[in-house]
């Protein structure tokens, strides 16, 4: 396994592990907009090593684990690390965005740095099929990325955790714009991908605009 790839799960695993155990340092590097707004930016990249919960960051670093050796197969270790961190970064953006005026809002998680890594992976393998564990057949990456991106305007809707579905779609929109940056040439040759890629997207600012966000 790419040693980068081990970094980045080790980092994940060691940190939820902390905030998991200890409620002060879960407290303190949560992404909160009232203390982001206060000044503590470095929760925009903090609250990104920390899960609600140990499944939430098995899923998470499952993800992860088998999408990012296809981005890296193909663009190398700075473009993976480029769009993880892009995509890291533009979740934590998008969530100010959605929530800038709801100074209450925690969440947590490497959902959107993930997310980002999923849709390069679909973009650079359009073809890619998965196999759930809770789906006996082979399912298209990217029905499942759509999917995925679908339940995640169901957890900003519903409200009910404290996982950061918004930056689901920041992630998405990271990873989606860095890839198409660094090889062009995927808007002519999966054009198709491209658009379905970005339905979701244009989805959630439409509901945004509308006021059902």
């Amino acid at each position: 396994m790419n040693l980068f790839l081990i970094a980045i799960i080790i980092a994940n695993v060691l940190f939820s592990y902390k905030g998991l155990t200890d409620y002060s340092f879960f407290r303190k590097n949560e992404f909160h907009i009232g203390s982001i707004r206060s000044g503590e930016q470095i929760r925009m990249i903090s609250s990104a090593f920390l899960h609600v919960d140990y499944m939430h960051l098995a899923f998470n670093m499952f993800t992860l684990y088998m999408f990012a050796p296809g981005v890296i197969g193909y663009f190398g270790n700075f473009t993976f690390l480029l769009i993880y961190a892009g995509s890291l970064v533009s979740g934590s953006l998008l969530t100010i965005y959605f929530h800038q005026n709801d100074f209450g809002y925690r969440a947590v998680g490497a959902s959107g740095a993930v997310t980002g890594i999923l849709y390069s992976a679909i973009l650079i393998n359009p073809d890619m099929d998965l196999r759930l564990f809770f789906i006996p057949i082979d399912i298209p990456a990217y029905v499942f990325g759509i999917g995925y991106l679908l339940y995640s305007i169901y957890g900003m809707k519903a409200k009910n955790d404290n996982i950061g579905h918004t930056a689901h779609f920041g992630g998405a929109i990271g990873g989606y714009a860095i890839t198409l940056i660094k090889d062009p040439l995927m808007l002519t040759e999966n054009l198709l991908m491209v658009v379905l890629l970005a339905i979701p997207i244009i989805l959630l600012f439409i509901l945004e605009k509308s006021g059902k966000i």
